[in-house]
């Protein structure tokens, strides 16, 4: 099991609503302000109504100091590797480094195909999730032009930008695709909100480590960083989980204990906050979280 106790990391996920920008803005802002490590934007461009990820990246992250953005996760299919690395080395380079690359094999086919793109089979996107995240290293930090000719991807002579690639956290699901998370990324998402008590997660978790280990990685160094709906109430709860032993949330109190025995007893290494209904918390619920809970987990990790 990865161990990731040191430098645990706490964000939210954002509104992405396009009639409701001025919110966005703010709840960003307040998070940098109260020391939030990151905050998360989906990437869906076939729903109108949602902004461009990467157009809000650029934004918020220029309208910021301190917190780190990502896309949770990049719709790969959508963006073609060679100008994602631009995308996210460009951002990294103007940001100070506050970005992170979050990258699935796609998701919904179905909404991705009426974009105009080729509908590839499973196997293939996985395949092309895999070319793509080595792509983006390869077309970062400098050194001599750059030529692939992948069975997805065919670049001659391109110049890398002299920015490392970021951190790459993968939305990965299937033993093919987690599998590429411990070949070449440097987290995993776990994806449907698991947590470190869910099967999903116990069945999935060494899939990652033994392909990150048949390659000569340590599975320590790939993070998980979970996608953690739930609620923060005044009084604790009579259960925070469920039956399927869903976490469901509770007091502040409730928080700080479950989340500190996921970090040292689990190895979690960070926390995305999403509602219950896994839209995006409202500001009491960020405020809580940010003040209260995060700096909680943090000194009850460093007590050990």
């Amino acid at each position: 099991m990865a161990v990731g106790n040191e430098n645990v990391v706490f964000g939210f996920g954002a509104p992405g609503d396009l009639a409701d920008t001025g919110q966005l803005l703010s709840v960003v802002q307040q998070a940098d302000r109260d020391g939030l490590d990151h905050f998360s934007l989906s990437d869906h461009p076939y729903f109108g109504g949602r902004v461009d990820a990467y157009a809000a990246l650029g934004f918020l992250l220029g309208r910021t100091e301190r917190i780190s953005g990502f896309a949770n996760v990049t719709n790969l299919p959508s963006r073609p590797a060679p100008l994602l690395a631009r995308a996210v080395t460009s951002l990294s380079a103007l940001s100070g480094g506050r970005v992170v690359l979050g990258m699935g094999a796609g998701g919904l086919w179905d909404r991705i195909a009426d974009l105009g793109v080729q509908r590839l089979a499973p196997g293939e996107a996985v395949e092309a999730f895999e070319e793509a995240i080595v792509l983006v290293k390869r077309l970062s930090g400098g050194g001599e032009p750059v030529t692939h000719e992948g069975r997805h991807y065919r670049v001659r002579r391109i110049e890398p930008a002299p920015v490392a690639a970021p951190p790459v956290w993968t939305g990965s699901n299937g033993r093919k695709s987690l599998a590429v998370t411990g070949r070449v990324a440097d987290g995993w998402i776990p994806g449907h909100a698991a947590d470190w008590l869910s099967e999903r997660y116990r069945t999935s978790r060494p899939v990652v480590d033994e392909a990150a280990a048949a390659v000569g990685r340590d599975p320590r160094e790939i993070r998980t960083v979970y996608n953690l709906p739930g609620r923060i109430t005044d009084r604790p709860l009579a259960d925070t989980r469920d039956g399927e032993r869903t976490w469901l949330g509770g007091s502040v109190d409730q928080w700080v204990a479950e989340l500190t025995g996921a970090v040292l007893e689990h190895g979690a290494s960070g926390f995305t906050l999403f509602a219950a209904d896994q839209g995006s918390p409202d500001p009491l619920a960020l405020g809580r979280w940010a003040n209260e809970i995060a700096p909680a987990v943090r000194e009850a990790v460093a007590k050990g």
